[in-house]
């Protein structure tokens, strides 16, 4: 039987050769999964020898990933905001851009969330599990998505406190919902021109849906603005994800909606990530 570190570095050289980034962290994440060890604690493992039935399950992820497939995928987890979220190929992975929303969001005081586009729910189940005492509404054009929503709903327990319904943007709501002291939204903001250019991990193996709106990656911005009327409470706010050129166009179309206080917040690398408006409190 061949030891963990002899397989670990086989992978790590296969992972070179096929270009993809970061070759060793990867290769390391995937022999914690199939070993069932704790990634921090895979170098104790290492010495040993593994058995021949997860030698094949790990050499086969290998080449699967070699193809570029994401690790999350692989895996079925993505970490988001310190806890565990089910990814699957349906929904757009969470990544750590997005958290930059969530640490906006957590910076006033809220009741009730609407989130527009929920995907895997990340966003709307992790400002829910933040603070106690709130309820939200997440809605999603795609079936698919909101079945991997529901499941991570039910993971975090939130049952109670998370309403799931399919539908674009604002069709799902009701005038029962009544106003949203908040409303988020992570849409899809990729002009089609750029999608030839994403990572192949993106443009192949994330829903097509949840990246681009086939035009010029502002048309979700402009839906969300012009149903924003009767839905975003006085004083309310609405924080969207951007990409990292849209600043200045977001930015103009909220003032253009008569939101106040609007402001361009970058993430931890320093590109532009969330636009921030508020509603007039009168």
């Amino acid at each position: 039987m061949a030891r963990g570190s002899d397989l670990l570095a086989r992978a790590t050289a296969r992972l070179v050769v096929a270009e993809v980034p970061d070759p060793g962290r990867d290769a390391r994440r995937l022999m914690a999964h199939v070993l069932k060890v704790p990634p921090g604690r895979l170098t104790l493992f290492l010495p040993e020898p593994v058995d021949p039935e997860l030698e094949v399950v790990f050499l086969t992820l290998v080449e699967r990933r070699a193809d570029r497939v994401p690790v999350s995928h692989l895996v079925g987890r993505r970490a988001f905001y310190g806890r565990d979220f089910l990814v699957t190929p349906e929904a757009l992975d969470p990544r750590p851009e997005t958290e930059t929303l969530i640490e906006v969001a957590l910076t006033e005081p809220f009741a009730t969330v609407l989130d527009l586009g929920t995907g895997s729910g990340c966003i709307l189940l992790t400002l829910l599990a933040e603070r106690e005492g709130t309820a939200g509404l997440g809605t999603d054009l795609s079936p698919p998505a909101l079945n991997v929503a529901y499941w991570n709903r039910n993971a975090l327990g939130l049952e109670a406190r998370a309403d799931l319904r399919e539908g674009s943007w604002y069709e799902a709501l009701t005038p029962a919902d009544g106003e949203f002291d908040l409303v988020v939204s992570n849409p899809p903001y990729i002009a089609v021109n750029e999608m030839p250019f994403l990572a192949p991990e993106v443009r192949e193996h994330e829903p097509r849906l949840a990246l681009t709106d086939e035009g010029d990656g502002l048309s979700a911005y402009r839906a969300i603005l012009a149903g924003l009327n009767g839905v975003l409470a006085p004083g309310g706010r609405l924080i969207v994800e951007i990409g990292a050129a849209q600043g200045m166009a977001v930015s103009k179309l909220f003032t253009q909606a008569g939101l106040r206080g609007v402001r361009v917040i970058p993430d931890l690398a320093g590109r532009d990530r969330v636009v921030l408006g508020t509603r007039s409190p009168g």
